[in-house]
């Protein structure tokens, strides 16, 4: 059963929306003025601190940016509503905090494997009653981690945005320092969704139905632009039913991401976006594949990995990485708390891909020409109609780019 044909998708603009269009290192001229155009607007409104090091990286604030057509002023709403969000609900308290054994139960049911470019997959026959109903019984607990919350956002979605954090701050990351891949210096900022639905009933769909269109409704909100593509297997003859509602929970572009196949179209499909190698053998492909086994890395990726601290591989619960070695290096810091203590370990280290000890001076000798493409960046605003407004934001950056350019040989020399 299939919803249209699996071909590569286009955005309005004729641009293929999947990576690396639109991200960093493939900007057109335009897309890059707009980056440089919506750091300045968020920082003006105390949203953005350019650094060093920056409050954001330009590969987060360029998933808003595309997420809304690359409209400055649309990027700032959806951006100021997520900050406010995540200040609101404290998601990095969240993710730093989180009761080990808790998120262990919340990725349990929605299990993933990642490996290679973030691929995960779903199988969503085994999100039973029993299944659900124990994470429910468990999920508006209130001592999972020391995070308060808006008091609106329920503790079960909650639970569940602390995977998403996983996605953005532990997996893409790593991903990224891969160089081994196709567009080796773009930043990964998405992920590839494999979801079996097969063996699942009408009743267990509706059953799931408030729940999925909850968990969607705030993805979109919150953590735009991290999906390239949802391969669809398995679907029952009623499916048709459950795509109407779904369709309804994203807008027209997350909508053209995803592939509902049928059986003759899974490995051909597939294989057109995966490597074999990364396929599990029970979709085609040649990988050896355990549902609820911990997730497998990709060979290169083990290889690259330095294990710290007697760890062997990565443990369960919440991780995220941290720069270390002066920036030549990433560490693996296993965070979350386990019988009431919080734990800070260094699981491992990586090194960054492409780091070069110039970095610093080749920033610092650039002081001068930053100052002159900030003023143009901020006199070219199509968002300040007001002349006033744009000439008094050029005269301010321009006089922080002079202040930290000033100060640039000084630390250089440190």
């Amino acid at each position: 059963m299939a919803e249209t044909p699996a071909e590569r998708i286009l955005s309005v603009g004729g641009h293929d929306i999947g990576y690396p269009h639109g991200h960093l290192g493939n900007l057109t001229e335009d897309e890059a003025t707009r980056l440089e155009q919506f750091k300045l607007y968020i920082t003006e409104k105390g949203l953005y601190k350019p650094g060093p090091p920056p409050s954001h990286d330009d590969q987060t604030l360029l998933r808003f940016l595309r997420a809304r057509k690359w409209s400055v002023q649309d990027a700032y709403g959806q951006f100021k509503d997520t900050e406010e969000w995540r200040k609101a609900n404290q998601l990095e308290v969240l993710y730093d905090t989180i009761d080990v054994d808790a998120y262990e139960k919340t990725r349990s049911l929605v299990r993933q494997q990642a490996w290679g470019i973030p691929l995960y997959l779903f199988q969503i026959r085994h999100l039973d009653s029993k299944t659900v109903s124990a994470y429910e019984k468990t999920a508006e607990a209130t001592n999972v981690s020391k995070a308060q919350t808006d008091g609106s956002t329920p503790q079960r979605l909650l639970r569940l945005f602390a995977l998403y954090e996983n996605l953005t701050r532990f997996a893409q990351p790593l991903c990224t320092e891969m160089r081994d891949r196709e567009h080796a210096h773009t930043p990964i900022t998405l992920s590839t969704n494999i979801v079996d639905v097969s063996q699942v009933s009408l009743r267990m769909f509706w059953n799931l139905k408030a729940h999925m269109q909850a968990a969607s409704t705030l993805a979109t909100a919150h953590y735009p632009e991290t999906l390239d593509r949802i391969f669809i297997i398995g679907a029952p003859y009623f499916f048709s039913t459950v795509w109407g509602w779904i369709k309804r929970w994203f807008d027209p572009i997350t909508v053209s991401k995803i592939f509902i196949l049928s059986a003759g179209e899974v490995k051909s499909t597939l294989e057109e976006f995966i490597e074999p190698r990364n396929i599990p053998k029970l979709y085609g492909g040649e990988l050896d594949f355990e549902f609820f086994a911990r997730p497998n890395l990709d060979p290169k990726i083990r290889d690259a990995v330095t294990w710290e601290n007697g760890y062997t591989e990565f443990p369960e619960g919440p991780a995220y990485w941290v720069p270390v070695d002066g920036g030549r290096r990433l560490a693996c810091l296993a965070v979350g708390s386990k019988d009431g203590k919080e734990r800070r370990e260094t699981v491992c280290t990586i090194p960054v891909a492409g780091f070069k000890e110039e970095k610093a001076a080749t920033a610092a000798a650039a002081g001068a020409e930053s100052v002159d493409v900030a003023i143009e960046g901020v006199q070219g605003l199509s968002i300040a109609d007001d002349d006033k407004v744009a000439s008094e934001m050029a005269e301010k950056v321009a006089a922080d780019a002079r202040e930290q350019q000033e100060q640039k040989p000084a630390v250089a020399a440190a």
